[in-house]
């Protein structure tokens, strides 16, 4: 199985607002690691789960809106080209119920060996499941 883009739903829950009345921005951040490795753990293979992890290495972050409690936010994560040596970049868009992006995202991640605790470059095979087909 392959795929460049998934998508998943977060519904903001007492916890994740703000004294501003909205979902806090450290949510956010959680939610994009969250749709991300969720993507990886429904494409990658056991043996790469175990062998590999990956980590952040930058956020680049937009707000352009918010959800309060009870409302819900879909999550779309996509990887448009292959890694870089260890990293790649990961593009989060989160839509609110009527469809419009409130909040976009782009993060770096890297890959580490998690037999050495050392970063490593992408494995081909690796990125071959979650790079878009040219």
């Amino acid at each position: 199985m392959s795929s460049s883009s998934f998508t998943m739903s977060f519904t903001a829950a007492p916890e994740d607002i703000d004294i501003n009345g909205h979902v806090n921005n450290a949510v956010w951040v959680r939610w994009m690691e969250e749709v991300a490795t969720t993507h990886w753990n429904s494409i990658a293979d056991e043996a790469h789960r175990e062998a590999y992890a990956w980590f952040v290495t930058r956020h680049e972050i937009d707000y352009r809106g918010n959800i309060v409690e009870g409302e819900t936010t879909e999550a779309t994560t996509e990887i448009g080209k292959a890694p870089t040596g260890a990293r790649f970049e990961r593009r989060t868009t989160f839509r609110n119920a009527e469809g419009k992006p409130i909040v976009r995202a782009v993060t770096s991640w890297a890959m580490i060996d998690r037999s050495t605790g050392k970063i490593m470059r992408v494995p081909k095979d690796v990125a071959a499941q979650f790079v878009p087909k040219a």
